[in-house]
């Protein structure tokens, strides 16, 4: 009886050492169970990163506005004031108007301009077609978002000429849009809160005062 037993006891001890689950767990070690967690961890950083970069885009354009605004000098900014065309001329004062128009969602006018004002330097026959087309669908269309406020008559010898446009072909609705951004958005200009700001940011008196503060 005692001999059955020692052999059942071997056999056992064999059976235990030869299987695959003691093996499995010798040579491998025991797998993390918050992988998943890990994964999820993974996702959620990047999701922050992703947020952080897009919340640093307005405070990028901010720090390059305020660069912009150091770069000027009173007398450019006061130079504006004289005359409508001096602040078109200026490069500086071209996009501070732009920006504050897009502030009122009424850029359309001085876009045109801008565009007729590149448009008028091609002088290679293909572009001038294709630029024309792009101008026309944008500003002059009564189907675009950006139409500008010209008169039927205007519009339809702009309609007449396309067909066969030239470089000369929007300069009549041009100066409708300057006549009309000089009698109304300039004043607002000039009279809103981001022209006076610059006056005051760049003032020497002001700055004095500051100073001493």
């Amino acid at each position: 009886m005692d001999s059955e037993q020692i052999q059942l006891r071997r056999q056992m001890s064999q059976t235990d050492s030869g299987s695959p689950s003691s093996s499995r767990c010798t040579r491998h070690p025991k797998t993390c169970c918050f992988c998943w967690c890990c994964s999820c961890l993974t996702v959620r950083n990047e999701e922050k990163d992703d947020c952080s970069q897009k919340a640093s885009i307005p405070l990028k354009q901010e720090n390059q506005k305020q660069e912009e605004r150091m770069s000027l000098s009173l007398e450019e900014v006061t130079c504006w004031s004289q005359s409508f065309e001096q602040l078109l001329k200026d490069p500086n004062g071209r996009k501070i108007l732009l920006e504050f128009l897009q502030s009122e969602h009424s850029d359309e006018n001085i876009l045109f301009w801008l565009a007729c004002e590149e448009f008028k330097q091609e002088e290679h026959k293909a572009i001038i077609m294709e630029k024309a087309t792009s101008i026309y669908f944008d500003y002059i269309s009564v189907l675009s978002p950006k139409e500008i406020s010209i008169d039927a008559s205007v519009r339809e010898v702009i309609n007449q000429k396309m067909t066969i446009p030239t470089t000369d072909i929007f300069d009549e609705a041009q100066m409708h849009v300057y006549a009309l951004m000089h009698r109304d958005s300039y004043p607002r200009f000039l009279n809103s809160p981001v022209y006076k700001s610059l006056l005051k940011e760049l003032s020497p008196s002001d700055n004095a005062l500051d100073s001493d503060l």
